[in-house]
């Protein structure tokens, strides 16, 4: 199981919460530990028994993607691959193949903002155990020379991945859950349940439908200074909410604060920014999406927002020793906000 400090600091990024006009016997709620997090899937329907059934599938699911794809979990397929693909091809699932091709597809659409080889440099800066600590010049240089979404040889016709550097490791941290939520949602789906809240950790986020009595999930962002407050709340109906926080999960030495969150291309943790949340189609897009403009900022974020028609983008960035300035991207168009 991943470190569980270290993944539910991400999730604290935000509060999610749908408010149900009647939480009536209709509607059935239950959550569990996996991925490292809290998972709540809440979801309400014409049959009680078809809920309840469809919620505990659902919560299955997310431990199966887990056991499927966790750095953590040295049996799983994603640590063999870990530990075998720099010596030479390795078979793997066809639905851990067919994610890594979409985790490839957004690093190169990011040209490398978005990164699953980042695995080296967590380590280095001590973000994998939690230790947190500034690497020297040469455990710095040595995991860079590891990291690069390059370095990953998908070979679709034997569906076998290699790598072509020793000491490449994947981290599917960022953007896994957004992977789970939408496997979730589909399951849900297919099960004939059209009113669900599935939140991975409060940083993945999708609401199906929309609750008894509303039009839409009311879902609560964080404000990124202050943990005991919301900044604002968005509205979802078939559609996810992702956020990448760097306020919860960091270390600070001589004054300087780092966050979790790397830029894969320097090796270094992003400043600057304090967190991002973004509306998308599918929770897999949005958990890209939220570290690609974690990354870029959102002067370069334009750029790649202006490529999604239809997904949207908050940006919180500091102002003042307390304060925040929110940038609008995508949607209706671009806006700043302070506080």
């Amino acid at each position: 199981m991943p470190h569980p400090v270290a993944v539910l600091a991400v999730g604290a990024a935000l509060s999610a919460s749908g408010r149900l006009a009647a939480a009536g016997p209709l509607c059935h709620e239950d959550s569990r530990v996996a991925m490292g997090c809290t998972c709540v899937v809440r979801a309400c329907g014409a049959d009680a028994a078809t809920v309840r059934a469809a919620v505990g599938a659902g919560l299955d699911e997310v431990e199966r993607v887990d056991r499927l794809m966790s750095h953590y979990r040295p049996a799983s397929p994603l640590s063999r691959l870990n530990r075998e693909a720099a010596r030479g091809p390795v078979a793997v699932e066809p639905e851990l193949f067919d994610f890594l091709a979409e985790c490839l597809r957004w690093s190169r659409e990011s040209d490398g903002a978005f990164d699953v080889t980042v695995g080296p440099l967590m380590k280095a800066w001590g973000f994998f155990a939690d230790e947190g600590r500034v690497p020297d010049e040469p455990t710095l240089a040595a995991a860079r020379a590891a990291v690069g979404y390059p370095h990953v040889v998908l070979d679709e016709r034997a569906r076998t991945v290699r790598f072509d550097h020793p000491g490449v490791e994947l981290d599917l941290g960022g953007i896994g859950k957004g992977y789970a939520a939408d496997r979730v949602v589909a399951l849900l789906r297919e099960r004939g349940v059209a009113s669900a809240l599935v939140n991975l950790g409060g940083s993945s986020v999708y609401g199906l439908g929309a609750p008894p009595g509303r039009a839409e999930w009311s879902v609560a962002i964080q404000d990124p200074t202050d943990p005991r407050k919301a900044a604002l709340t968005v509205e979802l109906r078939d559609r996810a909410l992702s956020v990448a926080g760097g306020t919860t999960r960091f270390f600070e030495r001589d004054g300087i604060r780092y966050s979790h969150i790397m830029d894969p291309r320097t090796g270094r943790p992003v400043q600057g920014v304090l967190s991002v949340a973004v509306l998308t189609e599918t929770a897999t897009a949005g958990d890209a999406l939220d570290d690609v403009l974690f990354v870029l900022g959102p002067d370069a974020g334009r750029a790649v927002m202006r490529r999604l028609p239809g997904a949207e983008a908050l940006v919180f960035l500091p102002k003042g020793e307390r304060g925040w300035r929110l940038v609008r991207l995508g949607g209706e168009g671009q806006s700043g906000r302070e506080r």
